[in-house]
């Protein structure tokens, strides 16, 4: 009772300074829970920090928000939270975010062993909606009898019997699968979220745009598998996708990835790790080193599409050297000469093998030029992860080249590309530039313990 009593003269004492905070009147938002939690052990220091609230004296900190200060309403200084409803609502809409990307992650993953096990055109029709995998002996015939239509079957597996072609059916019929189930789950709880008042219209317009790519995804993969049903236009090539059409196919993908990725740290991260004034300059001069490396992990990751739509992997399988010559002599061959960067193998393989090696060169000086900089920890640690991913990912790129693309290691090395990419954008978010309000609250140097 003594407690009730305590809360309730605070209340009426601070109500000019508690409506100026949360835009509303205290009576409407200190509810029976909001009372509870004023009558805890941490009533006095709660009390305190809103005494000095009134008093003028309060200074916002992302190190020690609030719960009230994670409403989602935007307080004076500009900061814009993407999610109301406090922390609770914060951490449940950042787990389905890492969810939903982790899910693409896991769509790439399967997408690259369902294209190494030439298991993308086995199946020669597709509906939005799906529909049921053969359940009889009759039905596994009659997808049978379709995919023998296939210019594939007749140029590369002629006298496949129905076993094999059962696996690779059931690859892509995965694949597919994967991809709609993953809309269901995007799908339910960004209607549960918005029906519960969780997400700002920021968000909402973002992810969104996200669920609209997403849903083009399987447009876009029909369109890509539509293009490996045609007759090439020669009688010796075999049948495969057309290499604009997987790497826009892969490029989507990744971007909706990045986007979920990034959206995801926004909201459980709305402000960047920051101590001190020093380690915001830090940031600052590692964030124009960052910005165009990362751009050229992008640029290079998507060259790797061009390789595997042009099964440039099979070819030249040495290295450094491609063959017995650094540049082979048929590079420029086609014209008009834009067509060898994406349609020529040797070309193809060349500018993925120079952009790969450019990576690992521009990261590892990314590293060495930022060094002894005075930088937040978690921006050095990921600097040198991105140093050890880059040399793996290098690693692995030769070792599929030299074992002619085996499945096993060209999944990883995929993954791979896409790993180091979640580390980039992980570095570019950390390095975001804090809001105005923080950088006056900052000291000069972070404090040592």
């Amino acid at each position: 009772m003594f407690r009730s009593q305590v809360v309730a003269l605070f209340v009426k004492k601070n109500s000019k300074a508690l409506y100026n905070l949360w835009g509303t009147t205290p009576s409407r938002v200190l509810n029976e829970e909001s009372y509870r939690l004023f009558s805890t052990g941490a009533t006095r220091k709660c009390l305190d920090g809103f005494q000095s609230l009134s008093k003028g004296n309060y200074v916002p900190s992302i190190r020690n928000m609030s719960t009230v200060a994670s409403v989602g309403i935007e307080n004076k200084e500009g900061l814009k939270l993407l999610v109301n409803g406090g922390p609770r609502a914060q951490k449940m809409v950042g787990i389905w975010l890492f969810g939903s990307a982790a899910w693409v992650f896991s769509m790439v993953i399967l997408g690259g062993i369902t294209r190494l096990t030439r298991s993308g055109l086995s199946m020669t029709d597709w509906k939005f909606t799906g529909r049921l995998p053969p359940l009889s002996d009759e039905d596994w015939l009659l997808e049978f009898g379709k995919y023998k239509q296939s210019p594939e079957y007749n140029r590369v597996n002629q006298g496949m019997s129905i076993e094999d072609f059962k696996f690779i059916y059931w690859m892509e019929y995965a694949h597919r699968m994967w991809g709609r189930a993953l809309g269901i789950m995007f799908a339910l709880p960004f209607s549960y979220f918005l029906r519960k008042g969780y997400i700002t219209v920021q968000l909402g317009l973002r992810l969104s745009a996200l669920f609209g790519l997403g849903a083009g995804q399987g447009l876009i993969g029909w369109w890509m598998v539509k293009s490996g049903l045609e007759e090439p236009a020669s009688e010796y090539a075999q049948p495969r996708v057309s290499p604009y059409r997987l790497a826009a196919h892969l490029t989507s993908a990744f971007a909706i990835y990045c986007g979920l990725l990034w959206t995801g740290l926004s909201v459980v991260m709305p402000e960047p790790p920051s101590e001190s004034l020093a380690w915001v300059r830090g940031a600052a001069k590692v964030k124009q080193l960052a910005l165009p490396v990362s751009l050229l992990v992008g640029v290079t990751a998507v060259s790797g599409a061009f390789v595997a739509g042009n099964d440039a992997g099979h070819a030249y399988n040495t290295f450094p050297k491609m063959g017995d010559t650094w540049i082979p002599e048929d590079v420029f061959d086609m014209k008009p000469l834009i067509r060898n960067f994406f349609e020529n193998t040797s070309t193809v393989q060349l500018d993925h093998r120079i952009l790969a090696t450019a990576t690992l060169f521009s990261i590892g000086a990314l590293w060495w030029s930022t060094r002894k900089l005075d930088m937040h920890p978690a921006v050095r640690s990921l600097i040198g992860s991105a140093v050890g991913m880059a040399g793996l990912q290098v690693t692995l790129g030769i070792s599929t080249l030299l074992s002619y693309v085996p499945v096993e290691l060209g999944t990883a090395h995929q993954a791979g590309a896409l790993t180091l990419l979640t580390l980039m954008i992980l570095l570019n978010h950390t390095l975001r530039r804090p809001l105005p309000y923080l950088l006056k609250s900052l000291p000069q140097v972070a404090k040592t313990i």
